[in-house]
């Protein structure tokens, strides 16, 4: 007998071994209550029917579906990608799938997504939030008893675990290191306030400025959105100024490359004309072409930490307390800061 596996039941399976659909449940979910004589006779029909069990179904029969998710902000961006790709990894290597979700930044989207996993049931799921906006989304989740940890941003009076960089010390680096090379107008282009990361890379740009004496001139930052187009228009801004700043800090790395079309546009170089430095490194882009001066973090660690954090919270090894994960960055110099070498202070 042969059949397409996708039109396969598991009462197509129950025919063919004699047996009810219930007991082909139960081999398949390998409970004790079946005789040896009629498990081999379910396999065998399973295989020559080339049957394929449903995973969800079986877990849901035993109250698990083996299933985690990760959602992300921006899958595109290359720090995402990195973070989704390592926890996919350690799930796997658990025996787990993963359901990647892409909420391009949209609230109503975080949403829904939210609502689909808390529906499929799925163990666990390590979210980057959208914005502080989150809450509510990540209540539903905490009401719902599913576990959760933050990724690279956190969300006031969400206490869970959480994976997440040194914004505000990395951001001081990346300002003292221009300071250090002679600038004295900084600008600075930034997500929203609401996004915890941007808040702290702001907190740490100010810092750097205060302690080396130089004015906050709020003409010097510009809020935009956290992608190429972003930073295009943002450092257009900054240049059409008639006092513009000798460099720029952008926030992270995409809106980095917005901001360098932008300098190009105007006749302008970088760093001739304007220093240039970032969060977050673009790690193909930098072997074929070292250029942009970054705070790199370890985005396979957090997708590493985090996912093994949101495992130990499923099968109850979590601590008492919520536990934080602070990972500092390093700061790569390249070309686009203006200094001549690699390692120049």
């Amino acid at each position: 007998m042969s059949a397409n596996s996708a039109d396969v039941t598991i009462r197509d399976v129950a025919s063919l071994a004699g047996v009810s659909p219930m007991t082909v449940s139960r081999v398949i979910n390998e409970s004790d209550r079946v005789s040896p004589d009629t498990q081999r006779r379910v396999e065998k029909a399973i295989a020559e029917l080339g049957y394929i069990p449903s995973r969800l179904a079986r877990g849901l029969s035993a109250r698990r579906t083996g299933t985690l998710a990760v959602i992300v902000p921006d899958v595109a961006n290359p720090f995402f990608t990195m973070v989704v790709r390592a926890a996919e990894d350690v799930a796997r290597r658990s025996a787990y799938r993963v359901i990647l979700c892409d909420t391009r930044a949209d609230l109503a989207v975080e949403r829904d997504v939210i609502e689909e996993l808390i529906a499929h049931r799925v163990e666990g799921i390590a979210i980057a939030p959208v914005s502080d906006r989150s809450k509510p989304h990540l209540a539903r989740l905490a009401r719902f008893r599913v576990p959760f940890v933050l990724i690279d941003r956190t969300v006031a009076g969400i206490e869970c675990d959480a994976v997440v960089g040194d914004s505000v010390g990395g951001a001081q680096q990346l300002v003292e290191h221009l300071i250090r090379l002679g600038h004295r107008r900084i600008g600075l282009i930034v997500e929203a306030d609401e996004v915890s990361s941007a808040r702290e890379r702001r907190q740490g740009y100010e810092s750097a400025l205060r302690a080396a004496g130089l004015p906050l001139d709020p003409a010097l930052v510009e809020v935009a959105t956290p992608d190429p187009d972003g930073g295009l228009e943002a450092m257009g801004r900054l240049l059409s100024s008639e006092d513009r700043p000798s460099a720029v800090f952008a926030v992270n790395n995409l809106v980095a490359l917005g901001a360098i079309e932008a300098v190009r546009n105007t006749g302008l170089d970088v760093p001739d004309d304007v220093a240039l430095v970032c969060f977050d490194d673009i790690e193909f882009a930098s072997r074929l072409y070292p250029f942009l001066t970054a705070l790199e973090q370890p985005a396979e660690t957090f997708g590493t930490l985090g996912t093994r954090l949101l495992l130990d919270r499923i099968e109850g090894r979590g601590p008492a307390r919520d536990h934080v994960v602070v990972l500092p960055g390093q700061l790569t110099v390249r070309r686009s800061c203006g200094a001549q070498a690699v390692g120049a202070a």
